[in-house]
C-alpha cells in the first residue's frame, strides 16, 4: 500500500497540524526521504513528538517506518528513451502484476450484496471505464445504472437505500460535482467505491473502498515540442477487468464455503 493510500484511509483521524505535516511531505518528497525527524519538525514548526504522533495515526510505529515507505515509492516520471514501446510494455507488465496481487474482496462483496449499483464518471476517459464496468458485470446479471448529472443524482437520492451502492470513476478525485455527491452519500450512510489515480484526494478519503491506479507518462515528441507527454490510461481498464475476474473467483469461494457449511451442519432432522 502506497503512502497516499494510507493517508486517505486514515484522513479522518488527522487534525489541522497533521495536514500541514502531510502537505510538507507531499511538496518535498525527495528531501523528506533523507532528512531526520528533527529537521522535519523544524520545517513544519512542530515538535518531534508531533511528527511521531502523525506517523502513528497513519498506522506506522514512528517516523522511521514512514520514511522507509516513502523511500520505496517511485514518483511517476516521464519515460524518455529510444525504446518507447519497450518502456510501455514494461509499464503494462508491472501494472498488471501489482493489480493481480491486489485484494478486491471488499469491493466484490459490496457489488454482490447490493440491491442496486449506480455509477458516475467525471469525464470522457472515466465514462469509457464505466462502460467497460457495465459490460463486464452484465455477464453476471449485475446491472450498473449510470448517473448522467446533478439532476439525475438528486432524483436517485429520493429512492436510494442503504442496500444500494455507488461507484465513482475520477482521475483527480477532486472534481467538485464528484466530491459533492460523495459527501451527500456519506451523510446518508450509503457505501460507495472510488476508482482514482493514486494520490491524496478527497473522494478516496470519503469512500468505503478505494481502488487506485497509477498512470504513466511517455515522451513521444521532440524536446522542443510544446505538446504534453503521452499519458497512458490503460491501468484504469486493466483494473476493472482484473476486478471482474476476481469478482467471479470471489463468488466461487463464497459458494464453496456455503456448501462446506451445509455439509458440516449435516442433514436436517
Amino acid at each position: 500500500m502506497q503512502l497516499e493510500e494510507i493517508f486517505n484511509s486514515n484522513r479522518h483521524n488527522l487534525n489541522d497540524t497533521d495536514i500541514i505535516i502531510w502537505k510538507y511531505i507531499l511538496q518535498h518528497r525527495t528531501a523528506v526521504r533523507h532528512i531526520s525527524i528533527h529537521e522535519l519538525a523544524r520545517a513544519c514548526s512542530v515538535s518531534s513528538t508531533t511528527i511521531v504522533r502523525f506517523a502513528q495515526k497513519l498506522g506506522f510505529d514512528g517516523f522511521g517506518e514512514l520514511k522507509a515507505v516513502l523511500k520505496m515509492e517511485q514518483p511517476m516520471r516521464v519515460a524518455s528513451s529510444d525504446d518507447v514501446l519497450g518502456d510501455l510494455g514494461k509499464f503494462y507488465e508491472q501494472t498488471g502484476k501489482k493489480l493481480m496481487e491486489r485484494n478486491f474482496d471488499r469491493a466484490s462483496q459490496l457489488i454482490h450484496e447490493a440491491n442496486r449499483v449506480y455509477t458516475f464518471a467525471s469525464g470522457y476517459v472515466q465514462a469509457n471505464v464505466v462502460q467497460e464496468l457495465k459490460r463486464l458485470f452484465f455477464y453476471d446479471n449485475v446491472l450498473l445504472f449510470e448517473i448522467a448529472g446533478r439532476e439525475e443524482f438528486r432524483a436517485v437520492l429520493e429512492n436510494i437505500t442503504r442496500d444500494d451502492i455507488f461507484i465513482f470513476v475520477s482521475l483527480s478525485g477532486e472534481t467538485p460535482i464528484v466530491v459533492d455527491f460523495a459527501r451527500e452519500l456519506k451523510l446518508r450512510d450509503i457505501q460507495f467505491i472510488s476508482i482514482t489515480q493514486l494520490h491524496d484526494n478527497t473522494l478516496a478519503s470519503l469512500s468505503t473502498v478505494n481502488l487506485y491506479v497509477s498512470p504513466a507518462q511517455f515522451q513521444l515528441y521532440a524536446d522542443d515540442d510544446e505538446r504534453p507527454p503521452f499519458k497512458s490510461m490503460m491501468p484504469y481498464f486493466m483494473l476493472v477487468e482484473i476486478w471482474y475476474v476476481k469478482y467471479r473467483l470471489y463468488l466461487q469461494r463464497q459458494k464453496q464455503q456455503e456448501q462446506a457449511a451445509r455439509q458440516a451442519a449435516g442433514p436436517k432432522q
